[in-house]
């Protein structure tokens, strides 16, 4: 479980492809200080550390993570948010995240306002209403309050700090993103379709 508060950036320095998995290579702060594994979300995703040297860890992406997540068009140099699970005794800053990508969305619109940022995101709807006004979403691993919400679209606000600590100042129209929809959201959906049927 995460927060989606970003701890560090990592950087990928090697890109390994064994069969249909793929092994990624990354150098960080905090490479140091993790356990073989160990999970860490890496742009959201959550992923098992399985080595480690001085200053990087290795993690592995199978089809399905690759299939619902942007991680098979990671490039080797690129930049992505990481944060290492959460500990009970500590404030949930953020909300509560899982690292199960729902599915990518599509940057389509950077607004800059004068000291903060409106990113835009387009998705495939689904039937779930899971996005509301002022509700919580995690893109790319950072939790974020929803505005301007319709049916396969949002925006969020985005502060100097967040822009300049996570990889959303690298983003452009186009982007690729991880999204993960709010669990509770996920969950209230679900018994909301078996109870409403019965109802009528």
């Amino acid at each position: 479980m995460f927060t989606g508060i970003i701890e560090v950036l990592g950087k990928i320095e090697k890109i390994e492809k064994e069969g249909s998995n793929y092994h990624y290579t990354i150098s960080s702060s905090i490479s140091k200080e993790l356990k073989v594994d160990q999970s860490v979300s890496h742009n959201g995703v959550c992923l098992t550390v399985v080595a480690l040297s001085e200053n990087t860890h290795t993690v592995t992406a199978i089809d399905e993570t690759l299939n619902k997540t942007n991680l098979g068009d990671w490039e080797i140099g690129q930049i992505v948010n990481l944060e290492r699970a959460m500990l009970p005794t500590h404030r949930l800053d953020g909300h509560m995240v899982q690292g199960h990508v729902d599915q990518t969305a599509r940057c389509i619109m950077i607004n800059e306002n004068d000291g903060s940022w409106e990113y835009r995101f387009s998705y495939k709807p689904i039937e779930e209403i899971l996005t509301v006004e002022k509700g919580s979403v995690c893109v790319n691993g950072v939790s974020l309050t929803l505005v301007n919400v319709e049916k396969g679209a949002f925006s969020v606000a985005i502060i100097p700090y967040t822009y300049e600590h996570t990889n959303f100042h690298q983003f452009q129209e186009g982007s690729i993103v991880n999204l993960e929809f709010d669990v509770i959201g996920k969950y209230v959906a679900k018994m909301m379709q078996a109870y409403v049927p019965a109802a009528k």
